[in-house]
């Protein structure tokens, strides 16, 4: 693989993620990964801790690098930091264009087709992406990254916490706001999409990923203990 660089690397890893490919808590292995982009251990261990300071992959001492498994409020902050940075996205007046809309389109149409296949990654990869066209159709290219790293980790909270949302449930969301940007309504865009992102938070079973065995374990061990009226 030529021209392989340690941004190279984190944004493959990266797009995995959003194509739920990577898993929360799954190992990365260095020499693993050294070989299968043919590189030296240096250039990845590089790549590494460019996504542990993008927040996606941690280190544990004498075990390895590992991707995140963000808590119930890390996700909570990474949906509520979406809905500012998309509400922002599509509070302008006046915009988008014709091609704006064409392209839109034509990303919803790739959505379609890969929800009627069989390609799980594919179809995750595109509703996810569907954010960040829409960010750098509508002339907000500097927040492309950004709304990438936000909807990787979001991403990562879907699958830790087993969304319930359904994919063609979100194409659907995703094309009314196409036709809202269509019709020239960008405050019902907006709308539109603060729904939408609460429709897939919603979704999350962050409840029952909480053990309430473990609840009541902590509950007894913490519980004062009971001393004889003698030793009081």
């Amino acid at each position: 693989m030529t021209d392989v660089t340690p941004t190279t690397i984190a944004e493959r890893v990266v797009e995995a993620i959003l194509a739920q490919k990577l898993a929360p808590g799954e190992r990365l292995g260095e020499q693993a990964l050294a070989e299968n982009f043919g590189v030296s251990r240096t250039m990845v261990r590089e790549a590494l801790m460019q996504l542990q300071a993008r927040g996606f992959v941690e280190v544990q001492s004498r075990r390895g690098w590992f991707v995140v498994e963000p808590s119930a409020e890390d996700a909570r902050d990474a949906f509520a930091a979406r809905r500012i940075v998309e509400a922002g996205i599509l509070a302008e007046a006046g915009r988008p264009l014709s091609k704006v809309i064409r392209k839109l389109r034509e990303h919803i149409a790739d959505e379609k087709r890969a929800i009627a296949g069989a390609d799980a990654a594919t179809r995750a990869f595109l509703l996810a992406d569907f954010h960040v066209c829409l960010a750098d159709q509508m002339g907000h290219r500097l927040l492309c990254d950004v709304l990438r790293d936000l909807t990787a980790r979001t991403t990562l909270a879907a699958t830790l916490f087993q969304s319930k949302h359904e994919a063609a449930q979100s194409c659907a969301e995703h094309a009314a706001i196409v036709a809202a940007l269509e019709d020239g309504d960008t405050a019902r865009a907006r709308q539109l999409m603060l729904d939408h992102i609460g429709n897939v938070e919603e979704a999350l079973e962050v409840e029952a990923a909480i053990d309430p065995t473990e609840n009541e374990k902590l509950r007894a061990t913490l519980a004062p203990v009971a001393l004889p009226r003698a030793a009081r």
